[in-house]
């Protein structure tokens, strides 16, 4: 897909703030609702856009606590990545999984009640797996989100 200045203006703002109205978005990027519209349906459809999401206050949920969890697999084969993704993908705690290349093959962020259902997190979740060797925990003090994707293309001159 083919995508122009107007696209990225779209989707800058849209990633800094999902709640725009159709009618802000088309006044900012200057084309009339009904262009707007349509764009933004096919930036979606042919998905450069895969979603909206709110941010959410952890400790309001009763999170107390968030961690990286970096994994490390006995074997590099493509079941056993499938099988671990597929586990981290149905705990409740885990926000994020990133397939890494180095000293680990994961990292996993979760978000937990306390350093207790850490623990048991780490113990029951991750160490019961065959396909896990090691894991090495990594506490998150503080979490600044705020960055969007940046638009290479429309940057004149960028680097690869």
């Amino acid at each position: 897909m083919e995508l122009d200045r107007i696209d990225f203006a779209l989707i800058d703002l849209l990633q800094k703030d999902a709640r725009l109205s159709n009618k802000e978005l088309a006044a900012a990027v200057g084309l009339a609702p009904s262009s707007c519209l349509a764009r933004v349906q096919r930036l979606r459809s042919e998905g450069v856009l895969k979603g909206a999401h709110a941010e959410v206050n952890p400790e309001t949920l009763g999170i107390g606590l968030q961690a990286l969890i970096a994994v490390q697999l006995r074997q590099h084969s493509r079941a056993q990545v499938k099988a671990f993704w597929k586990h981290m993908m149905g705990l409740p705690e885990v926000l994020t999984v990133f397939h890494v290349a180095g000293t680990h093959d994961f990292q996993v962020h979760v978000a937990v009640r306390d350093a207790h259902h850490l623990r048991d997190l780490a113990l029951d979740a991750f160490t019961t797996r065959a396909e896990v060797a090691h894991i090495q925990t990594s506490l998150i003090f503080e979490v600044a989100k705020g960055k969007v994707m940046p638009n290479y293309k429309a940057i004149s001159g960028a680097r690869a």
